[in-house]
């Protein structure tokens, strides 16, 4: 490699932390407790992830383009991500640094095609029903929650029934991570975006038997990923442990939260409750 591709890849690389750091506090706090080589293959997979969501959140909208436009940005961009996954390159900056992690990591179109599919769908279905809920979930965080465990187990041999296991807990925590946020931001989704994810649930007059039973059903996620973080190597163990913990939080304090708050509030964890939290991830605890 020469100089100048190994500084393009540096930049590349620092401009996906750079977005991490930004966008989220919690997986930036948790990518904080991974090893140094894994830290930067889920920072660069955040990256694309992230901007790809944002294409389709409001910001293209925000700056004049039509939805037709918007999807036409996120069809080239999809695009441009697969071209880089087979060249190893991309001006895209974002773009270039997964097609790095992609290269080393494995990751193939069969999870990246998925993803796209649900940002795709976000442009095209307001509401969902049970099949298309769970196609949306499977690709908007389940194949990313996959892609980070190909970095996770990038140099750690597993049997095909260790692989299995791992790919249900990480399916599991990434369902857990999209639900909770369907929660949190029901008022920028359903008021500011016009989406209604949860399929025959009337959000417009949300019930706590309804969120009850939403609740429920994440903890069942998070019980099922938390299951499998003790297995983990050691290099992702501590961050996957912190990053199930601030969300099983979250859950916690929208079950506390009256269902006709969550329509105007958005409930998030103190940061005194995660300093705690990464202490205890920090020293092997799970919540």
């Amino acid at each position: 490699m020469t100089a100048q591709t190994d500084l393009y890849n540096r930049i590349a690389q620092q401009t996906a932390t750079l977005v991490i750091h930004e966008y989220s506090t919690s997986f930036s706090l948790a990518t904080t407790f991974l090893g140094a080589g894994v830290r930067q293959d889920v920072e660069n997979v955040y990256g694309l992830v992230r901007i790809a969501d944002e294409i389709v959140d409001g910001v293209a909208a925000e700056a004049g383009l039509s939805a037709s436009k918007v999807r036409a940005q996120l069809d080239e961009f999809e695009r441009e991500t697969e071209a880089a996954m087979k060249s190893g390159y991309s001006t895209n900056l974002i773009i270039h640094a997964f097609a790095l992690t992609a290269r080393r990591c494995d990751i193939r179109v069969d999870l990246t095609r998925p993803f796209f599919a649900s940002m795709r769908a976000d442009v095209t279905e307001a509401t969902h029903d049970p099949e298309s809920f769970d196609r949306y979930v499977y690709g908007s965080a389940e194949v990313v929650g996959l892609m980070c465990l190909q970095a996770f187990l990038r140099e750690r041999p597993t049997t095909a029934k260790e692989h299995e296991k791992f790919v249900r807990g990480a399916r599991a925590l990434g369902a857990a991570f999209q639900k909770v946020n369907f929660l949190r931001d029901l008022s920028a989704d359903f008021d500011h975006l016009g989406r209604s994810y949860f399929p025959g649930v009337d959000l417009e007059n949300l019930t706590d038997a309804d969120k009850g039973q939403l609740v429920a059903n994440i903890e069942q996620d998070l019980a099922h990923a938390r299951s499998i973080i003790p297995d983990l190597p050691r290099s992702s163990r501590r961050a996957v442990a912190l990053a199930q913990s601030l969300f099983a939080a979250l859950n916690r304090r929208i079950a506390s939260t009256p269902a006709a708050k969550l329509r105007t509030t958005r409930v998030s964890v103190p940061t005194f409750t995660k300093f705690w939290l990464a202490v205890a991830a920090w020293c092997g605890k799970v919540s």
